[in-house]
């Protein structure tokens, strides 16, 4: 069966470079190699283990129309470790000798062109697998879409309609929107409705269904509460935008763009050598001679 995967970049990389911040994988060049091997290791994990038929690579591209509409977005978050900048053209590199497509439009983040093309994906009724460690992409699980979320310690837990529902106790996928708005978010500075939690946001959302029904019928809501929502209404609404993960990228899906191929082993075991990736250039040798045995036997 044919299975797509689609990967958040820039998550993967912050992931992979903090697991390491205590042990940072250093070469004899002097270079923190860590958010690439981290890298290199989920996206080899996926490929042998899920056997993927189809695969993607998502980057955020520019201030985004969330920047524009909202200044303090993100503003909070420290300057991109230097480490990480330097790691990004290699990682790249990376996904090309693979014939791994990087997916980016100007002005979105990864998770609006991945939000687009899960979307066009699980409606032509094909298994669509968001690979991310972040809460927002919840919103996009649908019949054919899931999240596939790494875990702590390792491994990945795949999450679909039915778990998403369960884990926040709401009807709906899409009621995770709602939940964000007013819950705010702190890794994306966004206020969401102050001394509003999980549980009360789901309490909320049970009750009226939507941050738009309840903010037109804060009549029926008393004291504290009332007092909170109707002080937070405009920062709910910018919340509810900000959270919304958008599903109209100008981005066309062609599932034969995105079909797995074998990589350009020479040009990836250059570049494992140059960061002293010894394992994984000694893989790529001992793959590549199992499929030539394969193919003449």
């Amino acid at each position: 069966m044919d299975k797509l995967f689609l990967i958040d970049a820039y998550a993967l990389i912050y992931r992979s470079y903090y697991a390491f911040i205590t042990n940072p994988r250093i070469n004899s060049k002097g270079f923190n190699t860590s958010a690439v091997l981290g890298f290199c290791n989920t996206l080899n994990e996926v490929i042998s283990k899920e056997q993927p038929t189809h695969i993607g690579v998502a980057f955020d591209h520019g201030k985004t129309f969330r920047h524009e509409a909202y200044p303090a977005y993100k503003a909070q978050r420290e300057e991109t470790p230097e480490d990480i900048k330097k790691s990004v053209p290699i990682i790249k590199d990376i996904l090309h000798a693979h014939h791994i497509p990087i997916l980016q439009v100007d002005g979105f983040e990864a998770d609006d062109v991945i939000g687009t093309l899960a979307t066009k994906a699980g409606s032509q009724g094909l298994t669509t697998y968001m690979l991310t460690p972040d809460k927002d992409y919840g919103q996009l699980v649908s019949n054919n879409v899931f999240m596939f979320k790494p875990k702590h310690g390792g491994g990945f837990e795949t999450l679909g309609e039915k778990e998403i529902d369960e884990k926040y106790s709401i009807a709906s996928p899409r009621q995770v929107i709602d939940l964000l708005a007013l819950m705010g978010d702190s890794a994306d500075n966004f206020p969401g409705c102050p001394g509003v939690g999980e549980k009360t946001a789901i309490k909320l959302i049970s009750q009226f269904g939507s941050v738009d029904n309840l903010l037109a019928n804060t009549d029926q809501m008393k004291g504290k509460m009332k007092e909170k929502v109707e002080g937070a209404r405009k920062d709910i609404e910018m919340s509810k935008y900000l959270a919304t993960i958008r599903t109209d990228v100008p981005i066309d899906f062609h599932p034969e763009e995105l079909q797995l191929q074998q990589p350009d082993v020479q040009q990836l075991t250059e570049i494992y050598e140059e960061l002293e990736f010894r394992t994984l250039a000694r893989r790529l040798v001992n793959n590549k001679e199992r499929v030539l045995k394969d193919n003449n036997s």
